[in-house]
């Protein structure tokens, strides 16, 4: 009995932590992403032109009332349209460049109120196209996790002198929305280039074409979009992997994903959503780092993205017991900006080629044009250091020198506080010169010839 009252309490304490875990798991799972389609609506005057079957306003209204009954039925999560119109509120002349307004803000399931709204839509006045693309950052409210989408339908070009390509980058740059869709209602076709530089353009030449480009575009911006990054070997093979990764948007240079690259069981590069409304630079958190810039993905496809990474390990050892632990600088061959700093007893992977060592031991040991291959392991063996035990009767000034090559050369200095200290240093021959504080005069300094093994500590007395 008495164990059972034991036991009870912990078999629950052990649901309550695992319960725990599973809530903190699900808390770091990321919120899913909102995608918000604004529509900016061409209401000027000339919606009033004949077009097709009807008045280009007429047919807008129909084929966009469609195209929201379809967009109800599929009953897509996480979605929200709003919709901004210019050119309805004030006739010309005179000309008002401030006729833009936002009549249906963002909402989820607002399809009846954009349709209600484009049925009252009288058409008057100009066509401010800038100035609705540059109001059209107050429509987007804050949000963590939205992606923000602008579809720009017009018959006309930019009425009021201003510069619309100016307000769509100016939108991208901020990071506020995405690359504009610019679908033109039975527009010139020497208008093209007008609108290429505002965003992607199509021309609706006709009714037909017109309903078929919004099907496009809508399919663009609600379509899943997948990628792998295969990380080649130095046999071209995509097992590199367990490296971290950035994907920066080129036009706004914000980071949008970073995760550490993965092979799932079977040995293939882990599946992730791109959104192929954007360019994006690639960066490869290797030593040193790898690039690839400008990647575009197909919409609604898996894309496979390759990049060489042919890596190889450094291993650097020794069988120093105890001890301070030494470190290395790691530099590409004949560049002075390190690119790491690795601890002995390590092994880390590096791209394939040469590079320049740094020991940081004492004195300092520098290996150049050292080679590293893909798929192999260079090991590296610095021997263990030993122990210098300095001794004197009072502090004073000292110098370690080091003999190589029949050159003296200075290693390190004496504490000037100590009359006592202990110093590694590697095997070798070594001299200190030092002279006490309470000596006054040059004549009075001593210098002493030592030698260094490993693992082993020389006592040097400084009297």
């Amino acid at each position: 009995m008495i164990i059972k009252k034991v036991l009870i309490p912990l078999f629950f304490i052990s649901l309550l932590a695992s319960s725990f875990s599973l809530k903190a798991q699900k808390e770091r799972e990321p919120e899913p992403i909102i995608t918000r389609i604004l529509f900016v609506f061409d209401g000027s005057k000339s919606m009033y032109a004949r077009w097709e079957s009807g008045q280009k306003i007429d047919v807008a209204r129909r084929l966009m009332g469609k195209m929201l009954d379809s967009l109800k039925s599929l009953d897509q999560e996480n979605l929200q349209l709003a919709l901004r119109v210019y050119g309805h509120q004030k006739p010309v002349p005179p000309q008002d460049c401030n006729d833009t307004r936002l009549e249906v803000p963002f909402a989820e399931n607002n399809f009846n109120s954009i349709k209600r709204t484009l049925k009252g839509i009288s058409p008057k006045g100009t066509t401010p196209i800038a100035r609705s693309l540059e109001r059209s950052a107050y429509d987007f409210g804050d949000c963590e996790n939205c992606r923000n989408i602008i579809i720009l339908i017009t018959d006309g070009v930019e009425s009021c002198d201003e510069d619309p390509c100016a307000a769509s980058r100016l939108l991208q740059q901020r990071d506020i929305a995405l690359k504009p869709f610019v679908i033109g209602v039975g527009l010139d076709e020497n208008f093209r280039e007008t609108f290429e530089c505002v965003g992607t353009y199509f021309d609706a030449a006709d009714e037909e074409t017109f309903e078929n480009v919004l099907g496009i575009v809508i399919s663009q911006a609600l379509d899943n979009t997948t990628a792998q990054v295969n990380l080649l070997d130095g046999n071209g093979l995509p097992t590199e992997t367990n490296v971290a990764m950035s994907f920066k948007d080129v036009v706004s240079g914000k980071i949008k994903r970073q995760i550490v690259h993965t092979l799932n069981t079977k040995g293939v590069p882990d599946t992730l959503y791109l959104d192929p409304l954007l360019t994006y630079d690639l960066i490869v958190h290797s030593i040193p780092e790898r690039e690839l810039k400008g990647i575009k993905v197909s919409a609604g496809q898996h894309n496979v993205i390759g990049l060489d990474l042919a890596r190889g390990g450094l291993k650097l050892q020794n069988q120093q017991r105890g001890g301070q632990d030494m470190q290395a600088l790691i530099f590409e061959a004949g560049n002075d900006r390190p690119l790491h700093m690795q601890e002995l007893n390590s092994t880390v992977e590096y791209l394939e080629g040469n590079y320049d060592l740094e020991i940081l031991c004492l004195p300092r040991i520098f290996l150049k044009d050292v080679r590293i291959d893909a798929g192999k392991t260079t090991n590296i063996s610095i021997a263990p250091p030993g122990t210098a035990s300095f001794n004197s009767s009072s502090p004073g000034y000292g110098s370690i020198l080091h003999l190589k090559d029949g050159v003296w050369t200075w290693v390190h200095d004496l504490d000037t506080k100590k009359s006592r200290q202990s110093i590694q240093l590697q095997p070798g021959t070594y001299r200190v010169v030092f002279r006490s504080k309470l000596s006054k005069q040059s004549l009075y300094s001593v210098d002493e010839e030592f030698t260094i093994s490993s693992g082993t500590t020389s006592i040097v007395k400084l009297n």
